[in-house]
Formats: structure tokens, C-alpha cells, sequence
């Protein structure tokens, strides 16, 4: 974040120079600052705890999500294979029988005057 992007006078209203160029140096002096005193006091703190969350993930990921969707598709794959030949023995003569009656079907469109 830059001085500018926070403070901006609009356009016809100016302070003083001096004014301006000392908040602009208190602003990104104690950013600057505040900033490396943050980081030298929570960064190490900070990464201890991404770096747990992020294995813990990782474990969550590798030992339980992974292997619950390799056995819920092993076990959807025979599920699958009879509802597949529940299908083909039950709809598909149905549907073939229907779509032979249907096949005679003759609409015409006649516009009368």
C-alpha cells in the first residue's frame, strides 16, 4: 500500500508542502517499521502454525479423502453394473417398443383459409 492509495487530496485542495512531505515520510517510515517489528515478533510464530495447518490438511487429504473415494468407487462400480443390466432388461424393450409404435406417426400442417 502506498501513501497515495490511502491519503489523496482531492483535485483544488492542497495542504501545505512541508506538511505533505512529513506525512508522507511518518507514513511510510512507521509502515516500514511496523511492519519488520510484526514480522520479527509473529512471523516465526505465524509460520509454525500455516505449516501445522497445511500438514494437517495434507494428512487429512492423504489417509482419509483419498482412500473414502477409492472404495466409494469400487463400490458405486457394482452398483453400477446392475443398475446398468436393471436398464437394458427393463427400459430398453419398452422404449423400443414405443418408439416402433410411434414410428407410424404423420403430422401435417394445413393452413385453411
Amino acid at each position: 500500500v502506498d501513501f497515495e492509495d490511502v491519503i489523496a487530496e482531492p483535485v483544488g485542495t492542497y495542504s501545505f508542502d512541508g506538511v505533505w512531505k512529513g506525512s508522507y515520510t511518518t507514513f511510510t517510515v512507521s509502515k516500514y517499521w511496523c511492519y519488520r517489528l510484526l514480522s520479527a515478533v509473529l512471523g516465526i510464530p505465524l509460520a509454525v502454525v500455516w505449516g501445522f495447518l497445511f500438514a494437517l490438511i495434507s494428512f487429512c487429504h492423504i489417509w482419509a479423502v483419498v482412500p473414502c473415494i477409492k472404495s466409494y468407487l469400487i463400490e458405486i462400480q457394482c452398483v453400477s453394473r446392475i443398475y446398468s443390466l436393471c436398464i437394458h432388461t427393463f427400459c430398453d424393450p419398452l422404449f423400443e417398443a414405443l418408439s416402433k409404435i410411434c414410428s407410424n406417426v404423420r403430422v401435417m400442417l394445413r393452413k385453411e383459409t
